[in-house]
Order: C-alpha cells, then structure tokens, then sequence
C-alpha cells in the first residue's frame, strides 16, 4: 500500500483487492474450520477484527518506541493481550459462542494475517492510517468467514443464520432462513473437504469480478473521447 493512498484505497484493498484471506490466503486454520455456519464464520470474523484494529493501532502508537530487533516478540505480545481480551470478552457475554470457536480463538494470537498487518503496514504509517487499514482488512476477514460459513451451511444443512442467538441474543433467532422443508444437506460442505471446495469457488469468483471489471475499465479508455471543438466558419466578404 502507498503511503499516498486515501482512506478509500484503503478500505478497497483490504475488503476486496488485496484481502488476506483470497489473496494472501493467510488465516487459513480459522477459515477452514470454523466456518460451519455464517454464525460461526460472522463470529470468528468479528473477534478477529476487534484484534486486528486495536492491535493495528497500539502497533503504530509505539513503532517509534520499539527496537528493531525485538519488533516481532513485541508485536505478537501486543496481540496476544487483546486476543486475551476477547476472550474474557467473549466468556462473559458470549459463552456459548466461545465454547463453539473455543480454541480458535486463541490462535488468533499467530493469525499470520495480523502478525503481517502489524509488521508491514501498522508500524510504518499514521495511527488513523493504522485504524483503517485494521478495520478494513477485519472487515475483508469477516465478509469471507462469514459468506463460505453461509455457503457451507445452505449446501449441507438447508439454513442460514441458524443458532445466531448464540451471538445476537433472542433477536437473532428470527434470523435463520430455510431453504426447504425436506432438504437432506449434503454432509460433505460441512467437512473440511466442503470447505476447500467453498474457497476454491470464492477465489474463482473472486477472480472472474477482477478479470471483468479489468476488461471493463480497458474498454473505457479505449474508446475515443468526441472533440468539442466547433468547426470553424469560413470568413464572408
């Protein structure tokens, strides 16, 4: 990312040109497992972009405090007191949901995907800078957690949102959708095999989008811009 880039640039990097998870395919552990359902997936997703913000942002308050040799114990320590955090968090709001991600959540501590955040970009730029960039690339993590995580569950078990109480409360139990009354699930989108799969078909779209709107914008600068000059009228005697 260049130090030049706005707010805007940003965020469109991290959500979607430059996401970690489809790009840098980094954050696979929780990818993998924890995205049985869109609960799940909208829950790991969130946990991991509440860290990567403030991880992010505590990062780029002290970059000009910490040695280089030591930046790395430094860093993963930064996020490991807000993992820690979360947890506890998470413990007394929201046990249910813990006990569901439970140990993933902990990993988060060495999630190469904010470990790199911290190192390449958090430690180099601005704390607003730092902020956005976290809340971003969270945002990115959650949107692709939380859609293979809806996949996932539509395929092999017909709902969507099922359980979200766990993390919304008794609101969220008007959330599940149904895809049918007598639909059987196919067992294997729910296995780790299905998940695979699932990422594979994100990527490829993903992919496809890029290739189109890259086609797209060629075409516009293609295409001959029309003059605006008016012809000139021949002089009267």
């Amino acid at each position: 990312m260049k130090a030049s880039q706005g707010y805007a640039g940003l965020v469109e990097e991290g959500v979607w040109s430059n996401n970690q998870m489809l790009v840098g395919l980094l954050g696979l552990c929780p990818l993998l497992a924890t995205t049985t359902s869109a609960t799940n997936g909208l829950g790991m997703g969130l946990a991991t972009t509440v860290v990567v913000v403030c991880s992010n942002a505590t990062v780029s308050l002290v970059r000009n405090l910490v040695r280089p040799e030591i930046r790395i114990p430094v860093f993963v320590l930064v996020i490991a007191s807000f993992v820690t955090l979360v947890e506890l968090i998470m413990q007394a709001f929201f046990y249910e949901m813990y006990l569901v991600l439970g140990l993933f959540i902990s990993l988060i501590v060495v999630n190469c995907m904010i470990i790199g955040r911290a190192e390449a970009f958090a430690s180099k730029n601005s704390v607003d800078r730092a902020l956005v960039d976290g809340l971003a690339v969270g945002l990115g993590a959650t949107l692709v957690l939380t859609s293979l995580g809806a996949l996932r569950e539509l395929v092999g078990q017909g709902t969507i949102f099922n359980q979200a109480d766990l993390l919304l409360g008794e609101a969220g139990k008007h959330l599940t959708l149904y895809l049918s009354d007598d639909y059987q699930g196919a067992l294997i989108a729910i296995l780790p095999p299905g998940a695979f799969i699932g990422l594979g078909m994100m990527i490829a779209l993903k992919n496809v989008i890029d290739k189109l709107a890259k086609r797209l914008s060629g075409l516009r600068r293609a295409r001959p811009v029309p003059s605006t000059t008016q012809p000139t009228q021949p002089a009267t005697g």
